[in-house]
């Protein structure tokens, strides 16, 4: 290359940010870096970009090539920018690579993991995923006769054992049902059994087993044996404290069933397969379909409904009970809905002294299943 042919790249002169001693070049240095008033080379960007170099000309600009300042990067060039920009810069840049890199089969799993983790409840296709099914599916029992009853009446139902170790001589036969069916399990602390119960109240013994889903309406009267029946229709009963002891009585009377409304929410808890003491496997639950309906197939079948009220109603003693017959609860507080209540055949009421406005809807269905099985 001759001395008069031009540059093919950006020259190096003393002054330069990339030699030795950099800072601005003074006048009279070679063109190539910037002159004065010019931003020179910088690392990102164009001349005179985020992250330059080499600063703007102009007043309390470096006038030589000294090196000298307040910072020096390498080879002495004076840096416009603190750490923590430059920290903000790198960390923008990193940002910008990551979001323009192209994506492999490993960020396309990556991805796919964090929507199912978004939305767990939905698997492939929008299907339940696999541990929510299975959460759904079990129901975690706790109390001796809860437990008991389980083994009893669905023994195929139970899935794990845990139990205090005091409670191994009464529970034998249910550990060597377990021992022959290969079903786990475990002796543990009481103060494991707490957290696994989430009360103090197990008993010395916690069950996961699969729950029973309440039976249809038509699939219930179908099975029905003929002769006098009584049932409960809960509407608007949502504690399960209440229910537990709702069920209970509902096994000492010899209740056909726990009918549900269609929208009900209400379902079997620990809490309430502990208070009803064994009666939860012993009457079953029957999902109702539209109001209207669940009233004509159940008059079809010979049943009569009467809605239970505080006042106003029969004398649930006096009044003649037909021997299949539906009582109709309501929640306390906000009673039964109307539509339902004037769908009904006749009303009752249990009579008291007036000290208090009503009973608890648990007891008054005790005091309500005592009177209709006293004319039986």
């Amino acid at each position: 290359m001759r001395r008069d042919d031009p540059p093919r790249g950006p020259r190096k002169p003393p002054g330069s940010p990339y030699g030795a001693g950099g800072g601005q070049r003074g006048p009279g240095a070679p063109r190539g870096d910037g002159g004065p008033g010019q931003g020179g080379p910088s690392r990102q960007g164009g001349p005179g970009g985020p992250g330059a170099h080499s600063g703007q000309g102009g007043a309390g600009a470096p006038a030589g090539g000294d090196g000298q300042g307040p910072w020096r990067e390498r080879g002495g060039s004076h840096h416009p920018h603190s750490r923590e920009q430059r920290r903000d810069q790198r960390a923008r840049h990193d940002e910008v690579e990551h979001d323009e890199r192209p994506r492999g089969r490993h960020h396309e799993r990556h991805e796919r993991g964090y929507r199912r983790h978004d939305d767990d409840d939905q698997g492939e296709a929008g299907a339940p995923h696999p541990q929510r099914a299975r959460r759904d599916a079990e129901i975690r029992l706790y109390g001796l006769n809860a437990v008991r009853a389980v083994f009893a009446q669905r023994p195929q139902a139970l899935r794990k054992l845990y139990l205090d170790a005091p409670r191994i001589p009464q529970l034998q036969p249910l550990l060597a049902w377990c021992v022959a069916n290969r079903v786990g399990y475990r002796v543990v602390e009481s103060a494991d059994l707490d957290k696994l119960a989430a009360s103090g109240h197990h008993e010395g013994v916690v069950a996961e087993v699969l729950r029973e889903e309440p039976a249809p309406l038509s699939s219930w009267l179908r099975d029905l044996p003929a002769g006098p029946q009584l049932a409960l229709w809960l509407d608007g009963v949502g504690n399960p404290h209440n229910l537990g002891a709702i069920l209970r009585s509902a096994a000492h009377f010899g209740v056909a069933a726990v009918l549900l409304p269609k929208d009900s929410t209400l379902a079997l808890s620990g809490a309430a397969a502990r208070v009803a003491e064994g009666g939860a496997e012993a009457v079953p639950m029957v999902r109702l379909g539209r109001s209207d309906n669940a009233v004509a197939q159940l008059r079809g079948a010979g049943f009569e409904l009467a809605a239970t009220v505080v006042g106003g109603g029969e004398d649930v003693f006096a009044a003649p009970l037909p021997p299949r017959l539906i009582y109709v609860l309501g929640a306390e507080g906000e009673g039964m809905d109307r539509e339902l209540a004037a769908a009904c055949d006749r009303r009752l009421s249990i009579p008291g002294t007036g000290r208090v406005e009503s009973l608890n809807v648990a007891a008054a269905t005790a005091v309500l299943l005592a009177a209709w099985r006293s004319r039986r």
